[in-house]
């Protein structure tokens, strides 16, 4: 099997479960992911299978979508709920409060990898030095929050839940850590639900159950999503039969020969290769210099 199928990863399984899961029903040994979720996550896992896994290190669109929810008051060692309870703090924090401090947190800001995290430093994974009681110096990371929304929050239960929209790398238990300690409290994550990652919504996202009744039923193919759906972002250009085989082969596309989507394209812009025929054959990026679309990746084989 070729293509991306978007999971609705279920509670309690890691990434690499699901992966196991899904090689089982398919048949294909060949798998990716675009971006783990920790076991108490759920939502959006998109995977790679077959010729698709080559993609997963040219994705055009790695930003993502979160609903988290929180609790004010108390600060676990892992950052959410699964950890052990290192400190309480009873300062009241207001809804006003929390609004106040959330712009702060919006556009670029830095923000250090928690310890339970596959960062490496110095060769060695973070969960695995804190697993030993250990913590390390770590340096501070930019990420960015495109949108940073608090849904609902009550006062005196200091529960609620924020609605995030951020890049690639950022760590939501942190981000609820650095806003808990903003507001002048502590802070964890209760519960963690992705609803967008990769281009992909939690709309097109299958549970678990259902692709296992799929395969049961031989219509597992009716849940993959073709391979270009990772790249709709970048503008298609058609080629001709023999200006296929010269792709094909690794060879570039003279831009003079093409019917560019666009005009002026700029140096390194990506595209999609069609053939003559429509079909999605792979990618390429313009070299100004040399008047071509240089070869990237072929998904054809």
């Amino acid at each position: 099997m070729n293509g991306v199928i978007v999971v609705d990863k279920p509670q309690g399984f890691t990434s690499f479960d699901v992966v196991a899961v899904l090689r089982g029903l398919s048949k294909e040994k060949k798998i990716g992911h675009t971006g783990t979720l920790d076991p108490m996550a759920t939502g959006v896992l998109s995977l790679l299978l077959g010729r698709a896994a080559k993609a997963a290190d040219l994705l055009p669109d790695q930003d993502k979508a979160y609903r988290a929810e929180f609790l004010l008051g108390e600060r676990y060692d892992t950052g959410d709920i699964t950890g052990a309870l290192v400190e309480t703090d009873s300062t009241p924090v207001s809804r006003e409060n929390l609004e106040g401090v959330l712009p702060a947190f919006r556009g670029k800001v830095w923000q250090t990898p928690p310890m339970y995290s596959a960062v490496s430093v110095d060769g060695q994974r973070l969960y695995k030095l804190a697993r030993q009681g250990l913590e390390v110096e770590r340096p501070a990371r930019q990420i960015h929050i495109a949108s940073l929304v608090l849904e609902s929050y009550d006062a005196l239960t200091r529960r609620g839940i924020l609605l995030a929209e951020c890049s690639k790398g950022t760590y939501i238990r942190t981000l609820i850590e650095d806003i808990a300690k903003a507001a002048g409290t502590v802070g964890t994550m209760t519960a963690l639900r992705r609803t967008r990652a990769c281009g992909f919504s939690i709309q097109e996202a299958h549970p678990l159950e259902g692709l296992r009744t799929l395969a049961a039923e031989g219509r597992l193919e009716e849940a993959l999503l073709p391979v270009e759906r990772l790249f709709e972002s970048y503008p298609a250009v058609k080629v001709s039969a023999a200006q296929e085989t010269r792709f094909r082969n690794g060879g570039g596309l003279d831009m003079g020969r093409l019917r560019l989507p666009i005009s002026g394209p700029e140096e390194g812009q990506s595209f999609r290769v069609r053939g003559p025929k429509g079909g999605f054959l792979g990618l390429a990026r313009a070299d100004l210099e040399r008047q071509e679309l240089r070869f990237v990746k072929l998904f054809t084989q």
